[in-house]
Formats: C-alpha cells, sequence, structure tokens
C-alpha cells in the first residue's frame, strides 16, 4: 500500500507543476487572469484534461491506501471523492470565455453547456471538499506540527475559496493567481501527507 501512498503524493505535485509550466508558457493565456481550468480549452488543452484525469486517479489511488496508514476511513473517502471531481473536472472542460482561448469574446456566453454545468458541479466538489479533508487531518493526524499545519492548510483554503468566488464572479483581472493560492497551497499539503503517510 506504501505505492499507493507515493502514487498520491506524485499526483499531487506534478499536477501544481504540470499546471504552472503549461500557463507560463501557453500563447494567449494569463495565469494571474485566467482560471487553471481554462488550459483545457484550445490546440494545447489534452495537457491539463490528462492533468486533470492524472492527477484525480492517482489521488484516488492513494485514498485508497490512506486508511491503513492515518487509521481514518473519514480522511480517506473525502480525499477519494476530491480525486474523483478533479476527473470529473478534465471529463467536462469548461466552456470558451473571458477572452480564452484567443479570439473568444470577452465576458461569460449567453448560455453555458452541460459539460461547462457539470465541470462546475465537479469544481464545486473540488473546493468544497479540500478544506474540510484538511479538517479532518487535524483531528486523525498525529503530532501538534502535523495538526497545525493542516489547521493552516484549511484557513488559507477557505479564505481563498472565498476570495476566488468573489473574483470570478465579478472578472477580476487577478482571478487566476487568487485560484493558484489554493490550488498551491492544498495540493502540495495533501502530497505531503501521502509522502508522510508512506514513510
Amino acid at each position: 500500500m506504501t505505492g499507493l501512498l507515493w502514487v498520491g503524493a506524485l499526483g499531487c505535485w506534478l499536477f501544481v507543476v504540470t499546471f504552472l509550466i503549461d500557463g507560463w508558457t501557453r500563447p494567449g493565456y494569463s495565469p494571474v487572469r485566467h482560471p487553471v481550468s481554462a488550459l483545457a480549452l484550445g490546440d494545447r488543452g489534452w495537457v491539463q484534461k490528462t492533468n486533470f484525469i492524472a492527477c484525480g486517479l492517482a489521488i484516488t489511488a492513494g485514498a485508497a491506501a490512506l486508511p491503513g496508514a492515518v487509521d481514518s476511513v473519514l480522511l480517506a473517502v473525502v480525499v477519494a471523492v476530491f480525486g474523483l471531481s478533479l476527473v470529473a473536472s478534465g471529463v467536462y472542460p469548461m466552456d470558451p470565455m473571458r477572452g480564452y482561448p484567443p479570439g473568444t469574446p470577452e465576458g461569460d456566453p449567453p448560455r453555458f453547456s452541460k459539460a461547462h454545468e457539470r465541470h462546475d458541479w465537479a469544481g464545486f466538489a473540488v473546493f468544497g471538499l479540500l478544506p474540510v479533508a484538511a479538517v479532518t487531518a487535524v483531528f486523525v493526524l498525529p503530532g501538534t506540527g502535523w495538526k497545525v499545519y493542516a489547521a493552516l492548510t484549511a484557513l488559507v483554503a477557505v479564505v481563498s475559496m472565498a476570495r476566488f468566488s468573489q473574483a470570478w464572479e465579478s472578472d477580476d483581472p487577478r482571478t487566476g493567481l487568487i485560484q493558484r493560492v489554493f490550488i498551491v497551497t492544498g495540493w502540495l499539503w495533501l502530497g505531503i501527507v501521502f509522502a508522510h503517510a508512506a514513510r
């Protein structure tokens, strides 16, 4: 089961590395403004679609080994559903909007596709479950340091999630940057939890 935990850890970390590099090098894409999900659009969209699905499957696989490593079925279930929600985010991409891909009109489309609506529901699960996982970890991980780290992660996740929601609704030019605070903080933490559980 140790191998599955390392799969989960690597899935988390590679997800972050992949979207950061892809976002920095994608023509017409602004990492500061555009969300990570927008990388699943355009000619190179397959990169982020694959990233969503591979990361989600890796996290779900790692979650299967968590009960034996940290003695918490609840944490394992929350992390597994989080992983499956990432898979759904890759299967159902968002609609082109707000100037991306290049040539797309600014603003939102008059009507969203079914795929976009499903992507939104998957996103709600991803953004909601990560802080739940961190709060759960406060009560199940041994050691004061791990509990404090989990609590701080939950705090940053909740604050950045709320700020991202506001930014998205108002089309804030820093929407992508705010979202990246949530993702980088949460995914790195989860990867470290997997790695710690594997030792």
